[in-house]
């Protein structure tokens, strides 16, 4: 099983364009990377899932940067393997995330089905099954989820008009937004986020992808490359009220960890071995 940057860039010579896939463009990047939620490889995957179109290639090289912004080119060796599967790996706990790096048929159907981006996107955000998965067994401590949650946040911006060197990572506060969505496809919170382009929602802080930040905000760079703690470290404004020991360790791994999806993925399981919010606003704890 395998799952390299070098299949991302097998459509760089030849992007795919609008007219090219059986699905809406933003619909198709919500969908391009179902494969990895059922344990199979790009030479494996299947053209349908759940009775609509899937595992279709990104126009504008959306998904090549996005897997950049995680993994480097290349074919990798795996290092261990114990980690030889679809299972990813906490960062935070060094335990695999779930009991199965596979999605149910009952689990995928509502981040594939729907026709509405936007609708797709509220799902992806609020899921918690697409956690369990990473982007390459070659790289379990990476996240389907946070990748494909990239992929349609850039392909949303090239759409724009914007290039990848034009793209900020703004971390606003999340004002207790509560991801733990109260019916399936929703956020509570649903007002504190930028339709396609937020790429994480937790109680501390919303990060969105966006050529056009309205909050705290640091360019990504002039090309996509692992480099999340070096953004981290160039927001104008601390991103973390770090009055608890909890948050000023968790602003600390973001400042080591290069790979984006791989640092998102942090603060979303932080937040859910927490307790989403428990004792890490100001005035918890401290534990």
């Amino acid at each position: 099983m395998t799952d390299t940057v070098a299949d991302a860039d097998a459509t760089a010579s030849d992007p795919a364009t609008d007219t090219d896939l059986n699905a809406p463009p933003l619909v198709a990047a919500y969908r391009h990377d179902v494969h990895k939620l059922r344990g199979r490889t790009h030479t494996h995957a299947h053209d349908e899932a759940c009775g609509v179109p899937v595992n279709e290639p990104v126009p504008r090289n959306a998904d090549r940067d996005a897997a950049l912004l995680s993994r480097p080119r290349g074919e990798p060796e795996q290092t261990l393997d114990r980690y030889a599967g679809p299972r990813r790996v906490s960062l935070l706990t060094g335990e695999f995330a779930g009991d199965s790096g596979t999605l149910s048929q009952a689990e995928l159907a509502p981040l594939v089905t729907p026709t509405d981006p936007e609708v797709l996107h509220r799902r992806w955000l609020a899921s918690a099954a697409a956690s369990r998965c990473s982007e390459s067994p070659f790289y379990p401590y990476t996240s389907a989820k946070i990748h494909t949650l990239l992929t349609a946040a850039l392909l949303d911006n090239y759409r724009a008009g914007y290039d990848f060197s034009e793209l900020f990572l703004e971390v606003q506060p999340g004002d207790g937004i509560d991801a733990v969505c109260p019916a399936p496809g929703t956020l509570a919170r649903a007002d504190v986020v930028t339709p396609i382009r937020t790429v994480l929602a937790t109680p501390d802080v919303v990060v969105t992808v966006t050529g056009d930040p309205s909050g705290p905000a640091a360019r990504l760079g002039a090309a996509p490359a692992r480099c999340c703690a070096d953004v981290w470290g160039r927001l104008p404004e601390h991103p973390l009220d770090v009055s608890t020991h909890a948050t000023r360790v968790l602003d600390a791994q973001l400042r080591r960890i290069r790979a984006v999806s791989t640092a998102l993925q942090y603060i979303e399981d932080f937040h859910r071995w927490r307790g989403w919010g428990a004792d890490t606003q100001k005035g918890g704890d401290g534990r």
